[in-house]
């Protein structure tokens, strides 16, 4: 992160005197101002933790209507938990994944009509022609005999372009938006320039329709191939997709070494991976930061030192009131969730829960209740009760 050295005029006898005790006053005046501000913006909603089950590497989590979970294990394991009885059943049906780094089975999300059509989305890590990348399937799930779940007609209907070497930066989270499209988040898979490549798909928000080709009236549609389903560019490694009350999509993303970022997603905009960031490489060459180049856009807020942002949701539910609203980051290197006021000027952080464990994923149920995963193995699945 480049740091701007500021060169101070000289004056004269008392006019610098003057000036210098003034700049100071106001100068401190304002800090004590913003720290007050911040200060009184904190909440301290209460809530207890429940530790319900245990899963091998999940990822994440999708509820049924009849508040079952589905749950993604990384090795390539879709999993069907029941809340009241404790169950664990494997679902069958699932499409061969490539496991290693940060790769293997992703996303679960349910189409919005799941109840009349049964259609649900997995993503995940796929080696093929030129290395590895990810794609994602649409199938059926047939509940029809209690001990066998099932995935049925599965289908892939997307993929990132190209597939590269290394098995990192995947992103691959999925979101159905109010619009009824199909959402996808792609990481630049480590690679750093695909994000500025319109020819590709890597480090980009999509857009997409429920059968993965791309929506219409897209940033680049007129373009054709790949970049039709971009929506923005310049993105890392985005890992949280959630949308507020108003339809407006908000992603958490992994910066590089600093620079943590909440980003507020705009139609066409250009987010400035790799040439901007408010972090810097891991060698520790420096990047330049968002205020040095207007025309990319900056985030809302971003953090040094990392939160690790896993998952992203806005909760909306009434068990918690002061989150309502609010934004909840799953965080990795952090062992916490982080809780944004998305409505605050500027957007900022409001509370933390210390999780002692790496959060991989949030997921809020039709209850209003939250779901928690830990990360890696003989992870903890949790549950957040309000206190």
């Amino acid at each position: 992160m480049n740091k701007l050295l500021m060169t101070p005029l000289l004056y004269s006898g008392i006019l610098l005197l003057a000036a210098c005790g003034a700049n100071e006053s106001n100068s401190k005046t304002l800090e004590q101002n913003t720290a007050q501000q911040a200060s009184s913006q904190r909440i301290a909603q209460k809530y207890r933790i429940e530790s319900v089950a245990e899963f091998d590497e999940p990822w994440a989590i999708a509820s049924l209507p009849d508040q079952r979970l589905l749950i993604t294990e990384r090795k390539g394991q879709l999993k069907l938990f029941d809340p009241k009885t404790k169950s664990i059943i494997n679902v069958v049906g699932v499409p061969t994944v490539s496991y290693g780094g940060q790769g293997g089975l992703g996303d679960v999300i349910l189409h919005p009509d799941f109840q009349q059509n049964h259609e649900l989305y997995l993503s995940y890590a796929s080696k093929g022609q030129g290395g590895y990348g990810a794609e994602i399937a649409h199938a059926k799930l047939d509940l029809s005999d209690p001990k066998q779940p099932k995935l049925m007609d599965l289908k892939t209907i997307w993929q990132q372009v190209p597939k590269v070497s290394g098995q990192g930066h995947y992103g691959h989270r999925m979101q159905f938006g109010p619009d009824g499209k199909l959402w996808v988040s792609s990481g630049e898979r480590q690679k750093f320039d695909p994000a500025q490549d319109l020819k590709s798909n890597l480090g980009k928000v999509l857009r997409l329709n429920a059968d993965g080709t791309a929506a219409e009236d897209n940033s680049f549609y007129q373009q054709g191939d790949v970049t039709a389903e971009i929506w923005s560019l310049g993105h890392r490694n985005p890992l949280g997709m959630a949308f507020d009350l108003q339809g407006q999509l908000w992603v958490v993303e992994m910066g590089p070494k600093g620079g943590d970022e909440l980003n507020r997603i705009m139609k066409g905009e250009n987010y400035g991976y790799p040439t901007v960031s408010n972090g810097d490489h891991y060698s520790g060459l420096p990047i330049p930061d968002h205020h040095t180049r207007p025309e990319f856009k900056a985030p809302e807020i971003d953090w040094t030192p990392v939160i690790s942002p896993s998952s992203l949701i806005i909760y909306s539910g009434s068990q918690f009131p002061l989150w309502q609203h609010k934004a909840l980051i799953g965080g990795l290197s952090s062992k916490a969730i982080i809780v944004v006021d998305l409505a605050a000027k500027p957007v900022q952080e409001v509370q933390r829960l210390e999780m002692k464990q790496r959060i991989r994923g949030l997921h809020q149920a039709q209850d209003g209740s939250i779901w928690v995963i830990e990360d890696g193995p003989k992870a903890k699945l949790l549950k957040l009760h309000a206190n």
